[in-house]
């Protein structure tokens, strides 16, 4: 097998473990048997389970951002579409943490807040690029540096629902008052 192909069957075995049992709870031994590779083959692409996990969410949240910024609504205002834009990829890296690693995992390993960074980080990089690729925020400085504290302040509010939140109902009711009474402040200021 080729090294991409084998990285792709890594990956998708791995996502599908990590959706039905939750990323704690499954093993390097059970991704390799169930992509049908040693578990050494894993190794030899990945330096572990959490950069398995780092590559199928940075692949996720690629793939859905490209399709959240080419998306060709129409918004009333630059406001409401960054508005709008925000939300949507917040929503998007809530689901991509609760759907491949399960809240549980996040609030009860101690190496957690340290993958949560490293993956907020290249959330924000992710995020930060795809925005400046759009027509408003191309070749202007004072807006980069607005976008850049949006997309800060926004990744650490949502980020911060992981801990906060006990309930689906608490998550909502977070999203709302976020989308509601913070958000609107935090575009003003970017822009």
């Amino acid at each position: 097998m080729e090294a991409e192909k084998i990285k792709e069957t890594v990956k998708k075995a791995a996502k599908e473990l990590f959706r039905k049992y939750g990323y704690h709870k499954t093993s390097v031994n059970e991704i390799a048997k169930k992509a049908r590779i040693a578990k050494a083959t894993i190794y030899k692409y990945f330096e572990s389970k959490e950069q398995v996990l780092d590559s199928i969410l940075m692949d996720y949240l690629d793939q859905n951002l490209y399709e959240i910024l080419h998306n060709k609504v129409s918004y009333g205002s630059e406001e409401e579409h960054l508005k709008a834009l925000v939300m949507k990829t917040s929503r998007l890296s809530f689901t991509a943490c609760n759907e491949f690693i399960g809240w549980d995992f996040v609030r009860e390993n101690a190496n957690s807040q340290e993958f949560l960074k490293h993956l907020s980080d290249q959330l924000e990089a992710l995020l930060l690029a795809a925005y400046l690729q759009l027509d408003n925020f191309k070749n202007n400085p004072a807006r980069r540096e607005g976008l850049a504290f949006l997309l800060k302040a926004s990744k650490s509010i949502v980020f911060s629902f992981a801990f906060t939140s006990v309930s689906d109902s608490d998550v909502r009711k977070n999203f709302v008052s976020f989308q509601k009474e913070i958000l609107p402040f935090l575009v003003k200021a970017a822009l």
